[in-house]
C-alpha cells in the first residue's frame, strides 16, 4: 500500500542511534577516566623509600612512601606535617623526609630537650625524645618567609635543621607531603601520634 510507513524500520534505526549513542558516552567516560588517572599518577604522586632511621619510629628504612605533590601546590606545609624535601646540589641531590616544626617567620629554639617557637614550648603531637643535642638551635633561629625548620621523630639519630648539612628548608626545595606508607599501609601524618 502506498504511503505506508514501515514502523520496524524506524525502531531498528532508534536502536541503532541509541547503541552508538551510549557506546560513544561510555568511550568518552573511559577516555576521561583514563586521562585523569594517567594525570594524577604523574602530577600528583610520587613514590621513594626511607633511606635512614631518622623518621623512627614513624618511618623505618626501607618503607615505601607515596608523596603527594599536589597538596602545596595548593597550601603551605604546616606544623607536624611530614614532608619529602630536596637536598644536596643538582648533581647529587636526594630526597630527605623530616617533620615541619618551625613555621616561616617563627623564632624556634631548643632549650633542655624541648622545642620553643616564639618563646612558648612547643607541645608535641607525637611521641619523641628529649634532645641531647640542641645543634644551630642553642640560639633563637628567626625562619625566612619561605623558610621550614624540620626535625626528624628519632630526635638523636636525625640530621636535620639542627645541623649546617642541612639547615632550614626552604619552601622551593619541598617536593611534597609524605602521604601513605605503602608496605605497611597507613597514612604517615596520622602514626606515631600521641593518645589524646
Amino acid at each position: 500500500m502506498a504511503g505506508r510507513y514501515d514502523y520496524t524500520h524506524a525502531e531498528r534505526k532508534e536502536k541503532i542511534l541509541h547503541f552508538f549513542g551510549q557506546l560513544l558516552f561510555w568511550g568518552a567516560s573511559l577516555t576521561a577516566v583514563v586521562f585523569v588517572a594517567w594525570a594524577l599518577v604523574h602530577f600528583s604522586l610520587e613514590k621513594t623509600n626511607v633511606a635512614d632511621a631518622s623518621m623512627e619510629p614513624t618511618l623505618s628504612v626501607g618503607d615505601e612512601i607515596l608523596i603527594n605533590t599536589l597538596t602545596y601546590r595548593l597550601r603551605s606545609p604546616r606544623r607536624f606535617e611530614v614532608i619529602v624535601f630536596e637536598q644536596g646540589d643538582a648533581e647529587h641531590s636526594f630526597y630527605n623526609i623530616k617533620r615541619v616544626i618551625g613555621l616561616p617567620g617563627e623564632r624556634v629554639q631548643i632549650r633542655d630537650g624541648k622545642v620553643y617557637i616564639d618563646g612558648e614550648e612547643l607541645e608535641e603531637l607525637v611521641n619523641v625524645d628529649p634532645m641531647l643535642l640542641p645543634g644551630l638551635a642553642n640560639y633563637e633561629l628567626t625562619l625566612g618567609e619561605d623558610e621550614y625548620f624540620v626535625l626528624g621523630d628519632a630526635r638523636n639519630n636525625s640530621e636535620d635543621s639542627r645541623y649546617a648539612t642541612v639547615g632550614n628548608v626552604k619552601r622551593e626545595d619541598i617536593v611534597g607531603k609524605a602521604w601513605i606508607r605503602l608496605n605497611k599501609f597507613g597514612f604517615v601524618n596520622q602514626m606515631n601520634r600521641k593518645e589524646e
